[in-house]
């Protein structure tokens, strides 16, 4: 048996070319031998570190997409904390997702993985979709609608709470993972100038959206 150290670059190797491949190509477009001949590895390390394929896909989504997503929500409190001293209102909620997103913690490149998993996901759900939805994406939905909730009229019910919060989250990954088209009609590169442009555009439209004259900490324009 091989040491531990090379065990455990084994694995990790194989996770990253899974990873790449599964998010270029979906679960049935790739294949166990094609994941170990890029990984340096041969057939059985799958079957030894992970069982089989779909086994490690599903590694794939606990042990990257997970951590990267919960890294991006420490993100977003690390700066929602930062703005509001007292409870923070749908313009500090707005902000601090945007800024996540947008200017956050995660690198061009996985951010693209990210991105490509989850709208496979999206298209075509799995057990990773119902692992990543129960763990990641309910708790963090629930926690921003409780943050949104004070800011909208009691008059909106549950359904118009969840449904403004979709909007604010659509607009705000739309304009992360939709750069290339988003710069092709701008004629803008996402520099910091123009994320920053974004962030201030994102909160405008939210405020408008939701029907607030004004924001706590926010012109109106």
């Amino acid at each position: 048996m091989p040491s531990t150290d090379t065990t455990e670059t084994a694995r990790e190797r194989i996770l990253d070319t899974a990873e790449s491949l599964f998010a270029q190509r979906g679960f049935d477009g790739v294949t166990v031998r094609q994941i170990t001949s890029a990984a340096r590895c041969n057939l059985a390390a799958v079957n030894y570190h992970f069982g089989n394929k779909k086994s490690l896909y599903l590694e794939v989504f606990r042990s990257r997409w997970v951590p990267r997503a919960k890294r991006l929500q420490a993100h977003f409190r690390a700066n929602l904390a930062d703005q509001a001293s007292m409870r923070p209102d749908a313009a500090a909620v707005a902000r601090s997702l945007a800024h996540t997103f947008l200017a956050g913690p995660m690198t061009d490149e996985e951010r693209q993985r990210h991105h490509q998993l989850m709208s496979r996901e999206m298209g075509r759900p799995t057990e990773a979709f119902q692992m990543v939805a129960e763990d990641v994406i309910r708790p963090f939905f629930k926690e921003l609608a409780e943050l949104l909730r004070p800011a909208l009229p009691k008059t909106v019910d549950q359904e118009g709470l969840s449904l403004n919060l979709l909007s604010i989250l659509a607009l705000v990954l739309y304009f992360n993972f939709a750069r290339e088209a988003v710069t092709r009609i701008t004629g803008r590169k996402y520099d910091k100038a123009f994320k920053d442009r974004l962030v201030d555009h994102i909160v405008t439209f939210v405020r408008n959206g939701l029907g607030c004259e004004r924001m706590q900490g926010e012109e109106v324009t």
